[in-house]
């Protein structure tokens, strides 16, 4: 008896998901047409392709052997798709991007349609958890984000690697330095992201480390907000380094550490099941190049 294809599809999609909900955002389906479809995958064989339907969903014996097969399936669909030339698709179609750095996102878009002039882009810009919540949801085709989680589902490639600096008010005492010592920001009004933020979280295990406490914080979230802030001497923050457009108000200095500091690293995010498509192997080729001509 002949498999149905489409229902070889939502099984992949929840094996790979271990959610029918998840599963459901990914194929941009209803859930219960999903929990239809794998059902009647599973009647229609005779055979229990999960062991429960509560979430995380664990495969059977069946099951197991079954994704085996559906991932070298897709694969190969995904090779028949480049050969009858989705690369079309890539200079027609639409990008949706997503990121946690404006000026990272902004390089690998210019460098995206230099080569595809004809492809649109979609941008989404949010924390590094929040963008890496969106392409685990096929909300967005590939992420950049500063170190995300590892995670078997996805691709990482490096993109760029940073590092933290101080940012002042053009008049405060600091800003005369080349550097500002850590230990001086002990007495000074720290402004911080919102918690889930990777520049907080860098923020804070710099300080931890050197054993500093700040005499006090303001958490005022989105840099913007944050950089108006320290233009009108509301306080002090750290920015990733490529996050410091020129302001003739602000001053920005590196930080300076007894304590080696362990560099903020971004990467290119991708779904693993879409690495051979034309428009992932185009973006991963894009973000080689641009991580190479940084570190020429």
């Amino acid at each position: 008896m002949a498999a149905n294809y489409q229902h070889l599809r939502t099984f992949h999609a929840i094996a790979l998901e271990g959610s029918v909900t998840r599963a459901a955002r990914r194929l941009n389906v209803a859930q219960p047409t999903l929990s239809q479809q794998l059902k009647a995958l599973e009647e229609r064989h005779g055979v229990t392709l999960f062991e429960s339907r509560r979430a995380p969903l664990r495969l059977t014996e069946a099951g197991r052997e079954l994704f085996a097969l559906t991932e070298r399936l897709f694969a190969a669909a995904a090779d028949v798709d480049d050969m009858l030339g989705e690369a079309v698709g890539v200079r027609g179609g639409v990008l949706r991007i997503g990121g946690d750095s404006p000026p990272q996102v902004a390089r690998l878009v210019a460098a995206f349609r230099a080569q595809h002039p004809g492809a649109r882009v979609q941008v989404r810009m949010g924390n590094a958890r929040e963008t890496m919540r969106w392409l685990g949801a096929a909300e967005i085709d590939a992420a950049i984000a500063s170190d995300p989680p590892a995670d078997g589902q996805f691709t990482y490639d490096p993109l760029y690697t940073d590092s933290l600096s101080v940012a002042l008010p053009i008049g405060h005492p600091l800003a005369a330095l080349d550097a500002t010592p850590i230990e001086r920001l002990a007495a000074e009004t720290l402004l911080l992201r919102e918690p889930t933020s990777k520049t907080r979280a860098f923020t804070e295990q710099a300080l931890g480390a050197a054993g500093i406490e700040v005499r006090e914080t303001l958490e005022l979230h989105c840099r913007e907000t944050i950089r108006e802030a320290v233009a009108l001497g509301l306080g002090v923050s750290l920015f990733c380094s490529s996050e410091c457009p020129p302001d003739p108000r602000i001053a920005y200095r590196p930080l300076a550490s007894p304590i080696r500091q362990h560099p903020l690293r971004g990467y290119l995010v991708c779904q693993q099941d879409r690495r051979r498509s034309t428009l992932i192997r185009s973006l991963r080729a894009i973000a080689k190049a641009l991580s190479e001509a940084l570190e020429e």
